[in-house]
Order: structure tokens, then C-alpha cells, then sequence
């Protein structure tokens, strides 16, 4: 009985360890849940919408193409939407300008399109560009460009390829200009011109979009975000000069040259004289080189569109601190923004702040030549700033930069009658340059001097005369007559959102003791011929 009691007891152990496991409570439902449907996992390949991209798009449009998030296609039959060149028919989008290119120190200001069109053909100079910009051009000039015409290079080796061969062209996006590559007319236009006609110019690639949309620039080249400045050399309303302007009119003396003047946003000049009630009547042949102006004379000031004047002149407290004081009054009436000199020392350090173009321009600059009755001092007295041992200026030039400014410094340097910049004159402009400023020019020389880029700065040590009677200089130092004071640099600088993108130099040619006009093409090539070589480019 026993043991039949264990094997009954092991036959229920065995078959209560076989069943299933109950649940651990249970409740009558009447209409039990369904579980929900999977969620579906989306399909790369069907998802987003594809872009293409054409080989052509310049960098900045293929950047802003890219950023609106579109899966790329590696080709152009499998995408949904396609950026390219337009065709006649195609709506453009976007219309990309180009630029034509060479060396800064290049002599020849433009080319007509035939000309450009017969060098693509292999009918005249090579050319340097980017792979897109060579695909670029291939829709503009109607297909690829003649055997050995074109070489290829990375964007950054440009400017530095453009230098190395000299007599070779460059065509770049217009956000890809530099200042040390002089940008060339095609058939009249440039797009580094106030007055430029987008229309009319050649050198520009229409692209459309296809299957979709994105917000991409209209264009590359935004007037809104450029302003020019021109600086000038002497202006001395005194002598010969003043001398035609009674016989001939205030404005006289700026009739061929207004125009140059009038297209910048920035028009400087640089006035080294005061204007003196009681002034004189002029006399072309005085010796005495104590100068003033009569207040009339201003008019060839407002003629002009001066905005801002440079006070750093030898020859500004010429009449005494009254006269001085009165010119600052004119200046101040007429909103005219001065630097360089001013009521008393703390006046005349002060730099001149402009805005155009969306950019803040500060000017500043400095005399080290004095005489002493000409700067400015602490205690009141009016004239120009000193430069002293260059540390405010230098000091300051670097606070301007650092407040998002660009800086242009002028100095009323030593008056040298050849082209070449003096050891320790090269010294001091370089200086202004470590510290920051985009420009420096010298306003005092009578006869102009050489140029050169020092790090990411222009120089440009003498820019010569602009308004004063100087048809001939008798150098006293060796005898000779030089007749190089007629000929004058108008130097316009062109900035873009932001930067020095661009430098041209206007030449000028004195007439009649006060009338400087444009060049001729024959002195114009003579002149920048001499002064290239001379710079030692």
C-alpha cells in the first residue's frame, strides 16, 4: 500500500509539470483589442527628392543649392530635380557674372568679346579658370575651347598662376576677384563699375532649375553690397591754379575730370590749404610758399561730390589758427567728414567713419614732416595730427579693425621728386599696414611714386597732383627740370560685402596750370608701363 501510494503521488507530478502555466488572472472581455499594424519604414530610394548638380555651377551656387538638404544624384537622367545652364527657352534663376582677369601690373584695360571669343577659339591669349568655369564658358562661347588654350587650376592658384604668365587671361566667378588681378572691360563693361550694365555684358551663364524648388541667388554680383572709393593726391587752390579759376570759374579746374569723381560712393580729397576770409588775389608767379584760399573756392569741392577731406597738409595752418578754424566751420556745414587735422590734437587723431554699401569705412592719418606750427597740439591749437612715433595711429588703426571697420590710412609724408619709395619710408607705410589698415596711400607727392601689395594690404606711396598749378618742377638737388608733376594717380578702390575686392588706377595729365583730363591711351600705357616696372613687377 505504500508503495502504491508513491507511485501515485510521483504519476501527479509528472503530468502538473507537463501542462501550461495559467495566467495569473483572467477577465472575460467582450471584444478583445486587435494589435495595431506595423509602422512602415520609409524607403531611401523613394523618400526624398534627388538634385543633380551640372559640372558648371559655380562653387557659391552649388554651396547653396547643396544646403537645402537634397539627396544628391550621382547622374542626371536620375534625378528629380536638376540645376544647369538655361537654355534659350529655360527660365533663369540664377544669372552668374564673370569676370575676365589678369595680373594686376597688366598694361591693357579691356577687349572687345570677338577678340576673347577667337583666344577661346585658339586664335589668341591662353586662359586660366576653374574645371566648372571652363564647363561654364563651354554653353557660353558654343562648345570646348581650342586644343592647348585652356588651363585648368584650383580657384586658390589664380591670381598666383595669372603672375607667373604674365600675358595670360583669367575668367573667374565675380565673388572670386582679388585686388592684386586687374579686372578687364569686355566690349566697354566691367562688373567692378557703379555704372555696369549686367544687360549688356557677355561674360555672364544663365542657370534654371527643374522638377522642384530652392531658394538660390538671383545673382553673385549684388550692387547693394558694393561701394567705391577713389583717392586723390594734392589739392592746393593757391598760384596758378586759383589764378584760372578767377579767370575761368570755380569749378574750372575739375571739368574733364568730374565725372571720376562723381560715379564713387567715397570720394576723398585730400586739401592742404585753408580758406582765409580777406585771402589774396592770386598770383601765378609767387615765391613765398605761405598759401591760402579764398572761401569761394569751395564750390570746386561741392562740384566735385567730395566726402571726406584729408587735413594732414604741410600748408593747412599757413594763414593762422582763425583761418584754420573757419575751414573746419565750412567743412562742418557741408557734412563733410574730415581726418587728419582738426581743431586741436584730439580733434585731428579722430578718424572720419562712413557707411556705403552696408560696410563701415574709417579713415585716419597723419603728417611726420610738420613744420611744428603745422600740427595740431593739446592745448587748442588747430592743424594737422602728428605722427609722432606712430604708436596712436597704429594703436588706433588696430581698434578700428577690430571693430569690424575698414581702415584706409593716408600719410602727408616727405616730398620726393622720383618714383621710388624710400627704405625708411616704406618702413613707416608698412607699419600702418601690420596694423591692419586695407589701404595706405601717400597724399603729398607732387610727383607720383611706385606701389605694391605688402600681406593683404595695397600701398601705394605717392598718388601725385590732382589740383595744383605744377606743370614742371626744377629740381634743385641735380639740376633738372622734371615735367612729371602733370601726371597723376586716381587710385579707386572697390569693395564687395565686406572686403578689398578689387583696384584700379585712373591716370591724369595737368593742363593749363590747373585742369587735370584722362590720359591718352598712347601716355596712359607709357605711364603705367614705367610706373609697373618701376614698382619692380
Amino acid at each position: 500500500m505504500r508503495r502504491m501510494f508513491l507511485t501515485i503521488i510521483l504519476l501527479t507530478l509528472l503530468v502538473t509539470a507537463c501542462a501550461p502555466e495559467p495566467p495569473a488572472f483572467a477577465l472575460p472581455v467582450a471584444n478583445p483589442p486587435t494589435s495595431p499594424p506595423p509602422t512602415p519604414i520609409p524607403s531611401t530610394a523613394t523618400s526624398a527628392p534627388t538634385l543633380w548638380i551640372a559640372p558648371s555651377a559655380p562653387d557659391e551656387l552649388r554651396a547653396a543649392a547643396q544646403a537645402a538638404g537634397f539627396v544628391s544624384a550621382p547622374e542626371r537622367e536620375a534625378a528629380n530635380l536638376r540645376l544647369e545652364p538655361a537654355s534659350a527657352v529655360d527660365p533663369v534663376i540664377s544669372s552668374w557674372v564673370y569676370a575676365l582677369v589678369a595680373a594686376f601690373p597688366t598694361v591693357r584695360d579691356g577687349v572687345a568679346f570677338d577678340e576673347l571669343q577667337a583666344a577661346w577659339n585658339g586664335n589668341g591669349q591662353a586662359l586660366t579658370m576653374t574645371e566648372s568655369t571652363y564647363s561654364a564658358m563651354q554653353t557660353l562661347f558654343g562648345g570646348e575651347a581650342g586644343a592647348g588654350v585652356v588651363r585648368i587650376i584650383s580657384a586658390r592658384d589664380v591670381e598666383y598662376a595669372l603672375w607667373a604668365q604674365r600675358e595670360s587671361w583669367g575668367i573667374v566667378p565675380f565673388e572670386s576677384i582679388s585686388p592684386k588681378m586687374k579686372v578687364l572691360e569686355v566690349d566697354g563693361q566691367a562688373p567692378t563699375r557703379k555704372e555696369f550694365n549686367a544687360s549688356a555684358y557677355p561674360l555672364k551663364v544663365g542657370f534654371t532649375l527643374s522638377g522642384g524648388e530652392i531658394a538660390l541667388p538671383a545673382s553673385n554680383r549684388d550692387p547693394d553690397k558694393m561701394a567705391t572709393v577713389v583717392m586723390t593726391g594734392v589739392t592746393a587752390l593757391v598760384r596758378a591754379t586759383a589764378y584760372k579759376m578767377e579767370l575761368n570759374g570755380n569749378i574750372y579746374p575739375a571739368r574733364d575730370i568730374r565725372d571720376l569723381l562723381l560715379e564713387a560712393d567715397i570720394a576723398h580729397i585730400s586739401n592742404e590749404i585753408p580758406f582765409a576770409v580777406g585771402c589774396p588775389y592770386p598770383n601765378p608767379d609767387q615765391r613765398r610758399l605761405i598759401f591760402c584760399s579764398d572761401p569761394k573756392y569751395i564750390e570746386l569741392l561741392e562740384y566735385v561730390g567730395t566726402d571726406v577731406v584729408e587735413l594732414t597738409g604741410n600748408h593747412f595752418q599757413d594763414w593762422g589758427k582763425e583761418a584754420t578754424l573757419h575751414t573746419i566751420d565750412m567743412y562742418n556745414e557741408r557734412g563733410w567728414p574730415y581726418f587728419g587735422g582738426g581743431a586741436n590734437l584730439a580733434d585731428a587723431q579722430k578718424p572720419a567713419i562712413l557707411e556705403r554699401g552696408g560696410m563701415s569705412f574709417a579713415f585716419i592719418g597723419c603728417n611726420p614732416v610738420g613744420p611744428d606750427f603745422a600740427w595740431a597740439r593739446e592745448d587748442g591749437w588747430p592743424g594737422a595730427a602728428p605722427c609722432g612715433d606712430y604708436q596712436w595711429i597704429v594703436d588706433e588703426i588696430a581698434r578700428l579693425k577690430a571693430q569690424g571697420h575698414i581702415v584706409l590710412a593716408t600719410f602727408q609724408y616727405f616730398e620726393y621728386y622720383s618714383a621710388e619709395a624710400r627704405p625708411w619710408q616704406q618702413a613707416d607705410f608698412r607699419r600702418l599696414a601690420e596694423a591692419g589698415a586695407v589701404t595706405i596711400n601717400g597724399s603729398q607727392a607732387h610727383y607720383p611714386q611706385v606701389m605694391e601689395f605688402y600681406g593683404d594690404s595695397f600701398i601705394h606711396y605717392g598718388l601725385g597732383n590732382i589740383f595744383f598749378d605744377q606743370m614742371g618742377y626744377d629740381n634743385p638737388s641735380n639740376g633738372v627740370r622734371t615735367t612729371k608733376t602733370r601726371y597723376g594717380f586716381i587710385t579707386r578702390y572697390v569693395f564687395y560685402d565686406g572686403r578689398l575686392a578689387s583696384i584700379e588706377l585712373l591716370t591724369t595729365m595737368l593742363e593749363d596750370f590747373a585742369k587735370p583730363r584722362s590720359m591718352t591711351l598712347e601716355e596712359r600705357e607709357a605711364f603705367l608701363d614705367e610706373y609697373f616696372k618701376a614698382s619692380d613687377w
